[in-house]
């Protein structure tokens, strides 16, 4: 995937976290820790709408669905 650069502004206390960051190593550059950090939260926003989308699921139904598929399903597994 390619990289653009990008200008932007943070808090002077932010700056001086994420430096303390790369001094120490834990990322390899200022640019490196801010990818790393929206990527992150990022994924946790993605994971968040899927739980309030699946927070809309009428729970009776799916497991009414659920069962459903198994009962037509389950006259065809062998028996042990």
């Amino acid at each position: 995937m390619s990289t653009v650069k990008i200008a932007i502004s943070v808090e002077h206390d932010l700056l001086t976290e994420i430096d303390e960051m790369v001094k120490n190593k834990v990322f390899p550059s200022r640019s490196k820790a801010i990818q790393k950090s929206i990527e992150e939260k990022l994924a946790r926003m993605k994971k968040t709408r899927l739980a309030r989308e699946c927070s809309k699921l009428d729970i009776k139904f799916e497991q009414a669905l659920a069962e459903e598929g198994i009962s037509m399903e389950i006259e065809q597994w062998p028996e042990y």
